[in-house]
């Protein structure tokens, strides 16, 4: 057993001052508000203590990409640090055999607990909004590769984004679901009626909502507008300050609310390095201030952010209702997305995945199962 303390814990998205975690193995013994039961192991007075992050959208980090086998995990490693505990690994558009490839060393990783699963980003996508991912590679569902794929990951499989407007969307939606993968509309031309059919049709997620599909617009309102009002649909949001603007961040977070919002950072591997020339997938990529674009366009490539990044952009130290509803939109609400279970939360029973964060909420320590990283 060992007793972590902290000046302020966050407990079943609850905000106390003082709180204490008790650790058991890999997992959450007991917990509480106040002052600690027992002798304290690990005393972070000034700080506070949030549950693991979890990223369920990623392409990669440090210099690493989730498409090579020798990469994940050191991708996986350096969100770690800076307190994703828990990531679904994305794939990006690829073809068929790159694709097989790609799951393949996804599920081996899984298996062995790197990474939570793996989220396929395409090919199934619109090319008129394909962003960063290669036009050229997408195509319509295909029973027979959607079959393979799915028994090559054996489960490991988490989550699939889809353009619903392209043919065979409908049935690969079912076979998805079928298979317990949650299935989210993105990267889409669809509009309003085609993505409300979606919806009603089991989808439940809105891939980093407002990029890579029609803006909204008051007589052709999209895909957008079918997934902000559907109370069953969780969308994704970039809140790095590139991708959406921070008006607009504030304003679906405060119309969706926390519980429906999960904040995503859609990183490549640039994140964590100095700018210059990078690739997702086929696509070369540059990136400048930060910032990634496909190549010769202004179309952004991902982001560079880190999960602990985003969490400053929407919490505000002291302000209790802003620290609860950043650390539900970077855990609770993803981990519910995901069919995630014991993780997401700080309480008993569940994995000891937290991050300890400064006053100006920085990462100064992360436990991931039990272990400090």
């Amino acid at each position: 057993m060992a007793v972590v303390s902290a000046g302020t814990v966050v407990l079943s998205g609850q905000v106390c001052r003082p709180g204490w975690l008790e650790i058991s193995g890999r997992r959450i013994a007991n917990c509480g508000a106040g002052e600690p039961p027992a002798p304290v192991d690990a005393a972070f007075p000034d700080s506070v203590v949030v549950p693991g992050f979890i990223d369920m959208h990623v392409h990669g980090g440090g210099g690493a990409s989730y498409t090579s086998a020798d990469g994940i995990a050191a991708a996986a490693g350096f969100h770690r640090r800076h307190g994703t505990t828990t990531t679904l690994a994305s794939l990006v558009t690829a073809g068929p055999s790159e694709l097989i490839a790609g799951v393949r060393a996804l599920a081996e990783a899984t298996r062995h607990g790197v990474v939570a699963g793996i989220h396929l980003e395409g090919p199934w996508l619109s090319p008129g909004r394909c962003g960063a991912h290669d036009p050229s590679l997408m195509r319509d569902p295909d029973p027979a590769e959607i079959d393979a794929l799915l028994a090559l990951g054996d489960g490991t499989i988490r989550m699939v984004t889809l353009a619903p407007e392209r043919p065979g969307s409908e049935w690969a939606i079912r076979r998805f679901l079928d298979a317990g993968v949650v299935v989210a509309v993105g990267h889409t031309d669809a509009t309003y009626e085609h993505a409300c059919r979606a919806l009603d049709m089991g989808a439940t997620v809105g891939t980093h909502l407002f990029n890579a599909m029609p803006p909204l617009h008051h007589r052709d309102p999209g895909p957008a507008l079918a997934l902000l009002q559907d109370q069953r649909v969780t969308v994704e949001l970039i809140a790095d300050g590139v991708h959406v603007h921070p008006a607009v961040v504030r304003a679906v977070i405060e119309g969706a609310g926390p519980e429906r919002v999960a904040l995503v950072t859609d990183a490549i591997a640039a994140a964590g390095c100095d700018d210059g020339a990078f690739r997702l997938g086929t696509v070369a990529i540059d990136v400048a201030s930060g910032v990634a674009r496909v190549r010769g366009t202004s179309t952004i490539a991902g982001s560079t952010a880190t999960m602990d990044a985003l969490f400053r952009q929407v919490a505000a130290p002291g302000l209790d209702a802003a620290l609860a509803a950043a650390v539900r939109m970077t855990s609770a609400t993803p981990a519910r997305a995901l069919g995630l279970s014991a993780v997401g939360e700080l309480r008993a029973g569940y994995d000891a995945n937290f991050v300890v964060l400064d006053r100006e909420l920085r990462v100064t320590a992360v436990m991931a199962g039990g272990e400090w990283v």
